[in-house]
């Protein structure tokens, strides 16, 4: 198992959520290839997107079937701006690379947005750590997991 996997493992398996992560045979670097390889809405992907603000890096779990309104989600959370990381940026704030990043498991906690949208669909599907692996989970498992903040984001 790679390293990031674990991590995520380890994190799911700390909060009683047992048995739920992926390994898959191909990696998806988008959530419609997510959702066509698990055969489910493009919607039920939760997809964790690192951005930048003045205050350093923010993670949103977003649904995949809509982008994030970056002016609005700073106006939202208190900040002047949000940007899209690079995949430095990326990379530096979670461990782990654009495509795979998970919620958790990452080297020290991001401030988190969790996409009120995603609580539209029943179980969701997450990155766990590299674009080859998922593991799915219940809205309100991930927001209590991440201690993220619920957010509309478009």
């Amino acid at each position: 198992m790679h390293a990031n996997v674990r991590k995520v493992t380890d994190a799911l398996e700390a909060a009683g959520l047992h048995g739920r992560v992926r390994e898959l045979t191909t990696g998806t670097h988008t959530a419609a290839e997510a959702a066509a390889f698990l055969g489910c809405e493009v919607g039920a992907i939760a997809s964790s997107l690192v951005f930048m603000t003045e205050r350093g890096p923010i993670l949103v779990l977003t649904s995949g079937a809509h982008r994030v309104d970056t002016d609005a989600l700073a106006r939202r959370i208190g900040v002047e701006a949000v940007g899209r990381a690079t995949p430095e940026e990326v990379r530096a704030a979670t461990g782990q690379p654009i495509g795979g990043v998970a919620p958790v498991g990452h080297p020290a906690p991001l401030p988190t947005y969790l996409d009120t949208e995603l609580a539209e669909h029943g179980e969701l599907w997450a990155a766990a750590g590299i674009p080859a692996s998922v593991f799915e989970i219940s809205y309100e498992d991930l927001r209590d997991l991440t201690g993220a903040t619920e957010v509309a984001v478009v």
